[in-house]
C-alpha cells in the first residue's frame, strides 16, 4: 500500500478569526504550515483572506496575496506541495482563474460538481443563506483549461455521489486528459455524510488508477472516516477549514495538533508518511 500523502487545509473561506485559530496573515499561514508540516503533511491546501482589519473573515482573490502567503509557506515548509483553492459560487471566478494562472501552484482545487449548499439549525432554520454552490461544466471547464497551463494538478473535489461519477465523464469528454485526484468531501450537511461505510461505494465509482482522499467536515465523529480512509489505501486530509476537534473531543487550536491526529491513524492502519519528494511521485505532479 502507498505511502500515505498527509495534507493540511490550514483555513478555510469564511472562519472567523476572532471565533476560531484560524491563520490570516502571510506570516500566520507561515507559522500554522510549519506546525502542520512538522507533524507530517506535505500538501497545504490554503485559502486567502483579506488583510485588512476586521476583515479577515472574508475571502481575497489578490494575487499578490497568493505569492506573498505561498512564498511564505515555501520558506517555512522546504519541499513543501501548495494546493491552492478556487471555490467561488456565482459567474465571477476571474479571480480565482487568475491566482491559478500567475502563482502555478503545484495543485489547485477543481470543484467538480454543482450541490445546493444547505445546513439546519436545531431551531429549524437555516444556518445560513440556502444557496447553489454551482460548478458547471463549462466552469470547470475553464478551471481545467488554466490548471493546464499552470501545470497545476487539478483536485477534484466531490460533494456527491452523482460528482464522484461525473469525473470519469469529464475524462471520457476530453476535458481532462491528466492524472487523477479524487477528494471525497464528506460531511457537508447537503452532501455525503461523513459516514466510513460509503466509502466502499465511492472507490467502485472513481476511476482504475486514480489517487484518491477524503476531507471530512464535522467534529468528534468524523475520526473513525480517517481510519477508514487510511486503512481503504486513501490519502489524508486534516486542518482548521474541515474540523476544530480531534477524536476524543478535545477543542485544537493549531493545525499541526491535528496533523499529528490523522498521522496517528495513519500509523493505526499500517501506513507510513509520505515524504514531500514521494508525496510528489505518488501525485504524478506536473511540475
Amino acid at each position: 500500500m502507498d505511502k500515505a500523502v498527509v495534507t493540511c487545509a490550514l483555513n478555510g473561506v469564511l472562519t472567523n478569526p476572532k471565533q476560531h485559530h484560524v491563520p490570516v496573515t502571510p506570516e500566520e499561514m507561515a507559522r500554522e504550515a510549519k506546525a502542520a508540516f512538522n507533524a507530517g503533511a506535505s500538501v497545504m491546501h490554503m485559502h486567502l483572506r483579506q488583510q485588512e482589519p476586521d476583515k479577515g473573515h472574508m475571502p481575497s482573490w489578490d494575487v499578490n496575496l497568493s505569492r506573498e502567503v505561498q512564498q511564505a509557506i515555501r520558506e517555512a515548509c522546504p519541499g513543501v506541495i501548495i494546493n491552492h483553492t478556487t471555490g467561488v459560487s456565482g459567474p465571477n471566478y476571474q479571480g480565482a482563474l487568475d491566482c491559478v494562472r500567475e502563482t502555478r501552484p503545484e495543485m489547485a482545487a477543481c470543484n467538480a460538481g454543482s450541490l445546493n449548499y444547505l445546513k439546519v439549525k436545531a431551531d429549524g432554520s437555516w444556518a445560513w443563506p440556502p444557496h447553489v454552490f454551482d460548478n458547471a461544466p463549462d466552469k470547470i471547464q475553464k478551471y481545467l483549461d488554466v490548471m493546464k497551463v499552470a501545470k497545476s494538478l487539478p483536485e477534484f473535489e466531490c460533494f456527491d455521489v452523482g460528482i464522484v461519477r461525473s469525473v470519469a465523464m469529464y475524462k471520457q469528454n476530453g476535458m481532462y486528459s491528466g492524472p487523477l485526484e479524487y477528494n471525497f468531501v464528506m460531511g457537508v450537511a447537503s452532501g455525503m455524510p461523513a459516514d466510513p461505510e460509503l466509502l466502499p461505494i465511492l472507490l467502485k465509482l472513481k476511476l482504475p488508477d486514480s489517487n484518491w482522499s477524503v476531507t471530512a467536515i464535522g467534529r468528534e465523529e468524523i475520526w473513525p472516516l480517517h481510519l477508514r480512509c487510511a486503512e481503504l489505501g486513501g490519502h489524508l486530509r486534516t486542518g482548521l477549514e474541515d474540523t476544530f476537534y480531534l477524536g476524543d473531543g478535545t477543542k485544537v487550536t493549531s493545525n499541526g495538533q491535528l496533523i499529528e491526529g490523522i498521522v496517528a491513524c495513519a500509523r493505526k492502519a499500517g501506513r507510513e508518511i509520505a515524504s514531500p519528494a514521494e508525496a510528489r511521485k505518488i501525485l504524478k505532479l506536473m511540475q
